[in-house]
């Protein structure tokens, strides 16, 4: 039986289990997720990336639908600070939200589940609307088909299908949040277990705020075992992670998402954007390690002067393997997107970087930049890379490149002919060659955090964040 036949399956036999620990608002959705799951499925897409989504289901996954609380003290589980970054923390404990509240000015930050029982109308309106129709269908023989035919990614409709809670942050016209929110996604199972973790950002008019989503996973032995060798086996954990971020008429969203998961973590993630008249975003996907990862980010400019700057990041090693998939559309004259992605790959570890940019028929003065850089340490390694763009209007300007190369071995020898050893020398190219990356984060604080958890990744002294202290 397919992976998406299995799931289907199980919301018939549990129908009544999952809408009973959620909310009407977000059960309204369930039906049409899973026609769109059965008639697309989860097959892996005709593109050369690593991690296969079917393949990453078809383990027999454990899913919490009773919402049985997973026990969590949060002052002992783990502290998340940027210092001297003050913010609001909040926590989700695989796809549950388990504590952290703000409402003021009429801002909501909190629970999913609750947001949907309070505000059933803003559900209706924003709730899963971007994540049913973003990728897209290309026929090079017809004209512009690929500005009008699309069809919705699989695992949005699975986790639309299956998420009972998951994150909101709604800030409504003309409100300006001064102090940064940070949300702290924790995995943490002692069975082999799949999360589908749902985030909703809505900004109205004039609104203006900053959210730092850290996702991490405790290493706990599987359920009856006594961690005290190479015997213990540990299990496997799938995050599913949809997030959909509106951002209205003028309004200002800073949005960085890092990640640091173990090697037992596949992580199939999607942001989806849409950008008004106006509005200003600057997105930032930081993978500093990882198992299996396969991140997507759609953005979708859709009122004239709206900007956008996407930045990505990827360190990895082992036998890790990282995607990337972007897509910017621009809709409408006179926005502008920049985009950056750079991945440092060593020992066995696989990459890859799809990035698409479209400028639609009357998008004119279009400004779009695309460049996406990588370092391949070993002969091992592998990185694929292919940036794309299609333009479809006059007056624009527009570029894409990548380059697959190594470390310069000039600045080696010029720095090893001036005593600096080896390892801190390579270390001292891979940290500047991230350098332009980090400096793309709009909060200091976080860009200076940032560039010391690179370093000691670098130096292989990240095996957890420590101010991020991860505790069994």
């Amino acid at each position: 039986m397919s992976a998406e036949k299995q799931y289907i399956e199980l919301y018939n036999a549990q129908r009544s289990l999952i809408d009973a620990n959620s909310a009407p608002a977000l059960n309204a959705f369930r039906a049409e997720a899973a026609d769109v799951l059965a008639k697309v499925g989860l097959q892996r897409p005709k593109d050369f990336t690593q991690v296969d989504p079917e393949e990453a289901l078809s383990c027999d996954y454990a899913l919490n639908l009773a919402r049985h609380e997973v026990p969590t003290d949060k002052s002992d589980l783990f502290t998340c600070a940027v210092p001297e970054l003050s913010t609001d923390v909040h926590f989700l404990v695989n796809e549950q939200y388990v504590g952290g509240k703000t409402r003021a000015d009429g801002i909501f930050a909190g629970s999913l589940r609750q947001f949907a029982l309070e505000h059933p109308e803003l559900i209706e309106q924003y709730y899963n609307k971007l994540a049913m129709c973003q990728e897209p269908q290309y026929d090079i023989r017809a004209e512009h088909t690929s500005v009008t035919a699309h069809r919705p990614l699989g695992e949005a409709a699975l986790n639309t299908l299956l998420a009972q809670d998951g994150f909101v942050l709604y800030v409504p016209k003309g409100v300006q949040v001064e102090k940064p929110l940070q949300l702290i996604s924790l995995m943490r199972s002692v069975d082999d277990l799949m999360a589908c973790q749902r985030l909703l950002v809505i900004l109205e008019e004039g609104a203006k705020a900053s959210l730092l989503s850290c996702d991490h996973a405790s290493l706990l032995p599987k359920d009856g075992q006594v961690e005290t060798g190479a015997e213990v086996e540990y299990p496997k954990q799938l995050c599913l992670q949809v997030t959909e971020v509106y951002v209205g008429k003028n309004a200002t969203l800073d949005f960085y998402a890092l990640e640091e998961h173990n090697d037992q973590v596949t992580r199939l993630g999607a942001i989806y954007v849409e950008q008004q008249e106006g509005s200003n975003t600057a997105i930032g996907q930081y993978a500093l390690t990882a198992g299996q990862t396969r991140n997507r980010v759609y953005i979708d400019l859709k009122g004239e002067n709206a900007a956008t700057n996407l930045y990505g990041m990827c360190i990895a090693d082992d036998e890790q393997q990282v995607d990337n998939i972007t897509y910017i559309r621009h809709h409408v004259p006179n926005c502008t997107s920049n985009e950056l992605f750079k991945n440092v790959i060593d020992d066995a570890a696989r990459g890859s970087f799809i990035g698409r940019i479209l400028v639609q028929q009357g998008a004119d003065k279009t400004d779009a930049h695309q460049t996406n850089r990588n370092l391949s340490l070993t002969s091992d390694t592998r990185m694929l890379a292919r940036p794309e763009l299609e333009i479809y209007a006059d007056d624009v300007k527009c570029s894409h490149g990548t380059t697959v190369g190594q470390l310069d071995q000039q600045a080696m020898y010029y720095m090893r002919t001036r005593g600096i050893p080896e390892a801190e020398a390579r270390m001292l190219l891979m940290f500047a060659f991230m350098g332009d990356v980090i400096d793309g984060i709009r909060i200091e604080p976080l860009k200076d955090r940032l560039k010391h958890l690179v370093e000691k990744r670098f130096r292989g002294e990240l095996t957890q964040c420590k101010t991020c202290a991860i505790k069994k």
